[in-house]
């Protein structure tokens, strides 16, 4: 047939009445299209007028130079169904390496889909299929995906990885990775696997949305662990609220994130970590200009990282743990990470500890950040129910409480367990009933004197508090330790010895330990003597950094003491912090809940370490 340049579908066979099965007619229509482009080398459009389409059993097998267009959000839309073929996954589009072949010398190029709808919800496979999304494409060269609805779906929604020359602009993705328990690969609202295209994949994401799915908002993730990460890819103007994680980075190089909220995500809300599939965490980001705010877990969470990183200019508060966490899960990567910059961010009301460094940092700078408010989660164990008790979908309201207000930041409510528990509902979801001696757990936001704000439950979770059962009984743990984080590798418990980091071609290596392991120990931060110091020399006479035996207990009657230099920086501008060196020079640390906590070695280079210490200005944390 004659492939005219743009196509109106209704002309070529497609219906749009929501019952009729559109996927022959849409599947021959983009292969004639893409005959007729490859003949001629002129891409083709198929404009699809508003309507309900049906693509059913079986995904449409994309061309290069075909592109889809619809009336906009909500007027067209694509309805994915499998009835015929419970093992079939059914993406809309797809065109991957291993079922077609795709790769840089055969990619899908030239290609737009706009204005147009994905519905998932009816696709249903036996099992967790990672290939069950909403778009699966591989190797997009010129590729634009703008104003584009997803949602529902059994795995990813915008599931399209190595996007070189690409736009993703306007995307909403909401309630995808449909049947993804939040452990699997995939399940997120846009995942983009990266590094198939070399060293820079020169891709933009914009003002796009990603709200309650299954894992991640928005996630890089390195495809192959013998690959370059990739540079290039830059995250805008984008919002992540109730996913598991906010936008996490995976395995990218030099990763741009800006002017983006990351709002109400259950595990953090920007995440670095070796939790993708090749256990790869990214390095030589940027993150600036975000409001990172009351997720139920961290702010930041960032480990497995050589480093750097950076985080500049970003409200950091609210959250249900730490401000920004510093760790590494087991599995990836544990050098210590080097040139992490925490700059102008403020970092306040948060339930832990504002900044909590758990993993081994060389060079850091932390300088110009506001540090104020945290260690919210200071109210005891408290218990209650009976008359005055109601439940409402995100709140719980004891008129006879009289709560610290925030105290319970963070803490996972109990309501249940024992009669005047909770019972299942005919959707599998749990309300709160009298009757009944089921758990029901929510995660404390905030709360008053009297009522608690509930975060919204986990994706794919079956326990939801429900508000029409009063004289619910509840209990709430003790300050205690830190609520653990639901991740898949799981927290470390300890920091066994890693092997030496070579240093980069130009870098100083951290100074080693000398015969006199006393005078230079890991956390030391070698600079060229203060003014401090040099009032120390006039009033012993001696270097208090390199004191004699017979000097030591003098020093220490005068308050010049041998502890590592950082820790005396931070302590004289006010900061509770505790530096933990090595087994021979440990200090505790003066509070509780603290602005600045750090329980490794923090080493500098005496080239870095004016950067690294000297610049710190930060304000005591308040409880």
């Amino acid at each position: 047939m004659t492939a005219p340049l743009t196509a109106d579908a209704h002309e070529y066979g497609l219906v749009g009445d929501g019952t009729a099965d559109d996927g022959p007619a849409l599947r021959k229509l983009v292969d004639a299209l893409g005959d007729a482009t490859a003949g001629d080398g002129r891409p083709r459009t198929v404009r699809v007028p508003a309507g309900r389409y049906v693509i059913r059993d079986q995904p449409v097998l994309w061309r290069s130079g075909v592109s889809l267009v619809g009336a906009g959000r909500g007027a067209t839309c694509f309805a994915l169904t499998n009835p015929g073929a419970p093992t079939q996954p059914v993406p809309l589009a797809w065109f991957t390496t291993a079922q077609h072949g795709a790769g840089p010398d055969h990619p899908v190029a030239d290609v737009t889909f706009a204005h147009f709808e994905i519905d998932g919800s009816g696709v249903e496979t036996e099992e967790y299929e990672v290939l069950a999304k909403g778009l699966g494409l591989q190797y997009v060269l010129r590729g634009r995906f703008s104003d584009l609805w997803i949602h529902d779906t059994a795995a990813t929604g915008f599931g399209c990885d190595f996007l070189q020359d690409t736009v993703v602009e306007g995307v909403l993705a909401e309630r995808c990775g449909r049947q993804d328990p939040g452990e699997k690969m995939g399940g997120a609202g846009i995942g983009i696997g990266v590094g198939g295209w070399g060293p820079v994949e020169r891709l933009a994401v914009t003002d796009c949305t990603a709200r309650g799915n299954g894992t991640n908002g928005i996630f890089l993730e390195l495809q192959q662990d013998d690959w370059v990460p990739p540079r290039g890819i830059r995250i805008t103007a984008c919002h992540a609220e109730d996913n598991r994680y906010g936008i996490s980075d995976w395995g990218a190089d030099g990763l741009l994130v800006t002017g983006c909220t990351m709002l109400g995500n259950h595990v953090a809300g920007f995440d670095v970590s070796a939790q993708g599939t090749t256990s790869v965490g990214g390095r030589g980001g940027l993150v600036t200009g975000c409001l990172v705010d009351g997720n139920a877990g961290d702010g930041i969470a960032l480990g497995n990282t050589p480093g750097p990183y950076g985080f500049h200019g970003n409200r950091v508060g609210g959250n249900g743990r730490y401000g920004y966490w510093q760790h590494n899960l087991a599995g990836g990567d544990q050098e210590p990470a080097t040139d992490i910059v925490l700059e102008s961010n403020d970092i306040h009301d948060n339930a832990l500890d504002g900044i909590r460094v758990d993993a081994p940092l060389h060079e850091p700078a932390i300088l110009g950040n506001r540090i104020r408010g945290n260690g919210r989660r200071a109210a005891p164990e408290a218990r209650g129910g009976g008359e005055g008790v109601h439940c409402g979908p995100l709140s719980l309201t004891d008129e006879r409480a009289d709560w610290l207000p925030g105290g319970h930041r963070g803490k996972e409510l109990t309501i249940g367990g024992e009669p005047g528990g909770a019972e299942a509902t005919a959707d599998g979801t749990a309300v709160v009933a009298p009757e009944a001696g089921v758990e029901v757990t929510a995660v404390v936001t905030d709360n008053t004197a009297t009522r608690l704000t509930l975060a919204p439950p986990a994706p794919r979770s079956r326990h939801r508090v429900a508000g029409r059962h009063p004289r619910s009984r509840h209990r709430l743990p003790p300050p205690g330790l830190p609520r653990p984080a639901r991740r898949s590798h799981g927290r470390r418990r300890g920091h066994p010895p890693v092997r030496a980091r070579q240093p980069r071609p130009g870098r100083r290596a951290p100074p080693h330990p000398g015969p006199r392991g006393v005078d230079r120990v890991p956390g030391h931060l070698d600079r060229r003597p203060g003014l401090r110091q040099r009032l120390q020399r006039q009033r012993l006479g001696v270097d208090p950094l390199r004191l004699g035996a017979e000097r030591r207990t003098l020093a220490r009657q005068r308050g010049v003491t041998r502890m590592p230099r950082v820790l005396r920086v931070l302590r004289v501008l006010g900061v509770a912090a505790r530096v933990v060196p090595g087994p021979r020079h440990r200090q505790g640390a003066r509070s509780a809940s603290t602005a600045i906590r750090a329980a490794v070695p923090i080493t500098a280079s005496a080239a870095g370490s004016t950067a690294a210490v000297w610049a710190v200005r930060v304000k005591t944390a308040t409880a």
